[in-house]
C-alpha cells in the first residue's frame, strides 16, 4: 500500500510540473506576440513621422527587399539590365520623382493611358515635366517601358516629345517627359467649352492651326521612319499621342509599342498592337507591319482633325460608325464639306479642303504599297496650308484669262517639284515656307 501511495504522489507531481511548463510556454508565446506587435507599432509610428517621400521608400524596402516582388524580380532579372545600360545620365531616383510630384498628389494628375497615370511635376531647376507612372493593371509594363527609353534616348527632333529622365527603382517604372502645356490634340478637337462661350474665329481651333499641327506631326513621323538604326515604326499613331506645347507646336509621343531597326526588309511579322479605329486594315489582316501602317493611322487623324469626331462612334447608320469609311464615302462623292467640324464652316478655303481630302484619301488606301510616305504627306499638307492662305476666287472670275493663266502656270510648277531637292535632315518649317512663298498658287479648279 505504501508503494501505491508513493506512485500516486509521483504521478500528481508530474502532472503539476507539466501544467506549470505549459503555462510558462504559453506566457512566453504571449510575450513574443506582444513584442512583435510593439515592433510593428513602432515602425508605423516612425513611418508616420517621416515625410511621405521617405515613408514610401522605406515601405517598399520593408515589404519587398528594395521594393521587388518575387514576380517583378524574376521578370527584371530575365531582362538583365537592358534599361540600366541604356542611358545612365537620364536615370533619376524615386526620391527625386516623389518630391517633384508631391508624392503623386492626385491634384497633379493630368492624364491616364495604357502605361499608367500621368502627373504634372516640377524639377529643382523649375522645369515643368510630365511624369508617367507605370500601372500593371493598365495592360502595359516592362517591354513598353524599355522600348520608350530605347527610342527616346537616341533620337531628338523638334516634333518628337523629349525624354527628361526615367526611374527603375523597386516596383516603380517611371518616365519623365518635357511638359506640353496645351495637352493632346484630341483635347482641342472634342473639348468645346471655350468655343461655346465665345465662338469667334480668334478663340476657335482654327483650320490654319490644325494644318500646322498636322504638318508638325507628319514631320515627326517622317523623322522616325527615316532616322537612326534603320527607322522606327510608331505603331500607335492617334490624336491622344500628339501633344501640343504652349505655342501649339505638335510633338509625337508614346513610343511604348514602337518597333525599330526593321527596314532591312519590306515588313516584319509581329503580334497585333495598336488602337481600335486607327489600325491599318492590311496590318490587321496579315500581321505584316510596315511604316505605311503609321501612314494609315495618320490618315485617320487627318479626318479626325477635319470632322472633330472620334474614329469609332455608335450610330444606326453602319457607314457612319467608322470615320475612315465615312470620310472616304463623302470624299468620293465630292462632298467632304458636309461632314466637317461645324466650327470650321465658312473658314476653310475650298481648294485647301479639296487638297486635304486628297491627302487623307491617299493615306487611307487599302494597300500599304499605294500609300504615300510621310515626306510626301508633309509636302502635300504644306501645299494645303498655302492654298488656305491664298484668297479663293469667286465663280464669276474663274473663267477670266488672268486666273486661268496663273493657275495653269502655278500648278505644273508645284506638281513638278522634286521632294529630293532638299536634304531630308534639313527639311523644316523654314525650308518649306521659303519654297511655297515663291509660288503664287491660284488653284481654283
Amino acid at each position: 500500500m505504501e508503494f501505491v501511495g508513493n506512485s500516486k504522489i509521483e504521478v500528481a507531481l508530474e502532472h503539476e510540473t507539466r501544467k506549470h511548463l505549459a503555462l510558462k510556454n504559453g506566457s512566453a508565446g504571449g510575450v513574443a506576440l506582444i513584442v512583435v506587435f510593439i515592433l510593428l507599432l513602432l515602425i508605423c509610428l516612425r513611418l508616420r513621422r517621416l515625410n511621405p517621400v521617405k515613408a514610401l521608400i522605406l515601405k517598399n524596402e520593408f515589404l519587398y527587399g528594395r521594393g521587388r516582388s518575387p514576380s517583378m524580380t524574376t521578370e527584371r532579372t530575365e531582362n538583365a539590365s537592358i534599361v540600366t545600360n541604356l542611358n545612365l545620365k537620364l536615370k533619376m531616383s524615386l526620391a527625386e520623382i516623389l518630391a517633384e510630384t508631391e508624392n503623386f498628389n492626385p491634384n497633379l494628375l493630368i492624364g491616364e493611358g495604357g502605361f499608367g497615370k500621368v502627373y504634372k511635376g516640377t524639377l529643382e531647376s523649375g522645369m515643368k515635366v510630365a511624369v508617367k507612372r507605370s500601372d500593371s493593371s493598365h495592360g502595359q509594363g516592362l517591354p513598353e517601358f524599355q522600348a520608350e527609353i530605347m527610342v527616346l534616348s537616341r533620337i531628338q527632333h523638334r516634333h518628337l516629345v523629349s525624354l527628361v529622365g526615367y526611374c527603375d527603382e523597386g516596383l516603380e517604372m517611371i518616365l519623365v517627359y518635357e511638359f506640353m502645356e496645351k495637352g493632346t490634340l484630341r483635347d482641342h478637337l472634342y473639348d468645346r467649352k471655350e468655343c461655346l462661350k465665345n465662338p469667334s474665329a480668334e478663340t476657335a481651333f482654327t483650320w490654319k492651326q490644325r494644318l500646322e499641327i498636322c504638318i508638325g506631326s507628319a514631320k515627326g513621323l517622317h523623322y522616325l521612319h527615316t532616322g537612326p538604326d534603320g527607322g522606327i515604326i510608331h505603331r500607335d499613331v492617334k490624336s491622344t499621342n500628339i501633344l501640343l506645347d504652349e505655342h501649339y507646336v505638335a510633338k509625337v509621343a508614346d513610343f511604348g509599342l514602337s518597333q525599330s531597326g526593321m527596314f532591312d526588309s519590306d515588313h516584319i511579322s509581329t503580334s497585333l498592337k495598336g488602337s481600335f479605329g486607327y489600325l491599318d486594315p492590311e496590318y490587321f489582316r496579315t500581321l505584316q507591319l510596315t511604316n505605311k501602317s503609321d501612314v494609315y493611322s495618320f490618315g485617320v487623324i487627318l479626318l479626325e482633325v477635319l470632322c472633330a469626331r472620334p474614329p469609332i462612334v455608335n450610330s444606326k447608320q453602319r457607314e457612319e460608325i467608322n470615320l475612315a469609311e465615312w470620310g472616304m464615302f463623302w470624299q468620293k462623292e465630292g462632298k467632304l464639306e458636309k461632314i466637317i467640324d461645324p466650327l470650321l464652316v465658312g473658314h476653310i478655303n475650298r481648294n485647301s479642303l479639296r487638297k486635304f481630302g486628297e491627302i487623307a484619301e491617299k493615306c487611307l488606301k487599302p494597300r500599304g504599297a499605294d500609300r504615300p510616305n510621310m515626306l510626301d504627306v508633309c509636302w502635300d499638307l504644306e501645299y494645303a496650308l498655302q492654298l488656305q492662305q491664298t484668297p479663293a476666287h469667286r465663280e464669276a472670275h474663274e473663267d477670266s484669262t488672268t486666273t486661268a493663266a496663273s493657275t495653269d502656270l502655278a500648278l505644273p510648277l508645284m506638281q513638278n517639284l522634286n521632294y529630293n531637292m532638299f536634304p531630308v535632315d534639313d527639311y523644316s518649317d523654314t525650308t518649306a515656307s521659303a519654297v511655297f512663298s515663291q509660288l503664287r498658287v491660284n488653284d481654283s479648279r
